[in-house]
């Protein structure tokens, strides 16, 4: 009796990792709009805080995995890292833009303004062009070796911007408050917890949809070989 079985490439993400992830998120959504106390002087739009905050450093991990990925193309001139890279560049900057977004949704109520120059701002904006640059690249340059190699390029060079958008409102006066985080910080202990859980859960969405990108782009690659296959009989 023969049994049926899943191709690995209807498979992205494990039926476990889905679910797992889809109850992360909810109980996140929970946490920060129900079980977190309500903070006293911003008021509500301070919950906007649980998304703006882990959406940056899950982008950060993104373009991190990215440039690593891409080094080790250059090295090794295997696709599977271009594969890789490309597909964590791409959902790092979805998260970059939802980090964007959050955080004037955030700056209107508080600063007055929907966008203020400060230093993080700017170059957190500088980092999410960077690797919007780096996909209209991946678009023009045709010939796939060339096109790898270019955009490996590009994506290692827009590490370098994660320290300075990091460390921007400690270089430099920003409007951004100062570090809560680090040492003993300003955050009380359940929003912390509600930080951190969000920012597990954030982590878990990128890895679900870095598995249905590099899916797709690895069928886009054997879609290609065959397309020049066919073109060389």
């Amino acid at each position: 009796m023969s049994t049926s079985r899943t191709p690995e490439f209807t498979a992205a993400v494990p039926q476990w990792l889905a679910l797992s992830t889809a109850a992360m998120m909810l109980a996140s959504l929970y946490l920060t709009f129900v079980w977190v106390p309500m903070e006293a002087s911003m008021g509500v739009v301070q919950r906007i805080f649980y998304l703006h905050v882990p959406s940056a450093f899950v982008a950060f991990t993104a373009f991190v995995i990215g440039g690593v990925a891409s080094i080790r193309y250059l090295a090794t001139r295997e696709a599977r890292f271009d594969e890789l890279s490309v597909s964590a560049n791409e959902v790092g900057l979805l998260f970059a833009v939802v980090n964007l977004i959050t955080g004037s949704l955030w700056a209107r109520p508080i600063w007055g303004v929907w966008w203020a120059w400060d230093a993080r701002l700017t170059t957190m904006l500088l980092l999410a062009l960077i690797y919007l640059a780096y996909l209209v690249l991946r678009q023009s340059v045709v010939e796939p070796t060339h096109r790898a190699v270019v955009c490996a390029v590009v994506s290692i060079f827009g590490m370098v911007d994660i320290p300075i958008v990091y460390m921007a409102n400690q270089w430099w006066r920003t409007q951004h408050p100062a570090p809560v985080l680090s040492g003993d910080g300003s955050l009380a202990p359940e929003m912390r917890f509600v930080l951190y859980f969000s920012f597990a859960a954030l982590l878990m969405l990128f890895w679900c949809l870095v598995r249905m990108r590099r899916r797709i782009e690895r069928l886009r690659t054997e879609a290609d070989g065959l397309r020049r296959t066919l073109h060389a009989i």
